[in-house]
């Protein structure tokens, strides 16, 4: 397929252009995906702000990751999909040959391909990521709900590697919409679960998704003695999973944790951050400090299935929808903390 489309360049801080691009030619293995629905999200925010993204994007490129289409056109070889189909493709795919692939730590290959380029009309699919990280969605499934499989599989991941059991009560700080997310993934589970949010939108949001108590860090002085105000004997939270990606509320989550307890680092601070830690507290409490990383192609399936059996619905999160040309103000809009969770952003509008 030759010809232009519409597509959102990223040039560096804050600048990003609606331009005309080539449409890309899929080689042997890929396919082109004709996009119905991309989703904004909080490291999308983060590429736009800092202008660059050191693991998946360096300007000028064309960004976005989260997203829904159909088979415009498939390359030589490709097995298992054909034009028309409705898929969602990942934004990542591992080698699977390498050291921690085999170690099925996937999320951490040493050759971890990305692929970025969901806010335009047109997006091209790399072989890896056809082969291991695209999928069907089902005829009862919306572009909106499959494009939520990428955050959803890092949250089951992290919620599967922090250990969380049945009863557990869980801390999730973060009312955006990983932390929310985590609030209803957790609850979900069978977990008591307290939200600490800053915004007042995000009280209600929390709430909806399932959190038993929401704590609203604005409106008090001690977030920590809060926290444990709202367990038994006031001895913390089993476990406590960071979504805000911010030093100080790393460095709060091991004093809202019990004896014992799991602390998730989940949020990625800025770049070159460091945290003290009370090394008292950790060792005498043994307190485990977990941080988790993106997703595996086993949780993407996991996800998935949760989308499809209606457990995560997207009008829990999608709060607005916009055509492509508007991409700039959303993301400006978001840069003021406003009440939205997701906007979907339509291409071709």
């Amino acid at each position: 397929m030759n010809g232009q489309m519409t597509a959102a360049v990223l040039y560096g801080k804050e600048d990003v252009k609606i331009e005309k691009v080539p449409i890309p030619r899929v080689g042997e293995g890929e396919v082109l995906i004709k996009v119905q629905v991309a989703l904004t999200c909080g490291t999308d925010l983060k590429v736009y702000q800092r202008g660059y993204h050191a693991r998946m994007i360096v300007p000028p490129a064309l960004f976005g990751h989260e997203l829904a289409g159909i088979i415009e056109e498939v390359g030589p070889n490709v097995k298992g999909f054909k034009k028309g189909m409705r898929v969602v493709a990942l934004n990542s795919a591992p080698c699977g040959m390498c050291f921690y692939c085999s170690k099925h730590q996937e999320n951490l290959c040493e050759d971890l391909l990305f692929n970025n380029g969901a806010y335009a009309e047109y997006i091209k699919i790399p072989r890896r990521i056809v082969e291991t990280n695209m999928l069907a969605i089902p005829s009862n499934v919306s572009y909106e709900e499959a494009a939520m499989a990428e955050p959803l599989a890092c949250v089951l991941r992290g919620l599967h590697e922090t250990g969380v059991e049945i009863g557990d009560t869980v801390v999730v700080i973060g009312g955006g919409p990983i932390g929310l997310m985590f609030t209803q993934a957790a609850k979900l589970t069978g977990c008591n679960v307290i939200s600490m949010v800053k915004r007042d939108s995000q009280v209600g949001a929390a709430k909806r998704l399932g959190a038993d108590e929401v704590i609203q860090v604005t409106k008090t002085d001690d977030p920590v003695g809060a926290v444990r105000s709202l367990t038994p004997d006031r001895r913390g939270a089993d476990v406590v999973v960071e979504a805000v990606g911010r030093p100080l509320a790393w460095e709060q989550s091991i004093d809202m944790v019990r004896k014992g307890g799991t602390v998730n680092f989940f949020g990625g601070c800025a770049n070159g951050t460091k945290v003290s830690l009370d090394t008292n507290r950790l060792h005498y409490s043994e307190i485990t400090l977990k941080a988790t990383f993106h997703h595996t192609p086993e949780s993407v399936r996991k996800a998935f299935t949760l989308i499809s059996e209606r457990k995560i619905r997207s009008a829990d999160y999608i709060t607005g929808e916009a055509p492509l040309s508007r991409l700039h103000h959303v993301l400006q809009h978001m840069m003021n903390r406003n009440g939205d969770i997701k906007t979907a952003i339509i291409p071709g509008h």
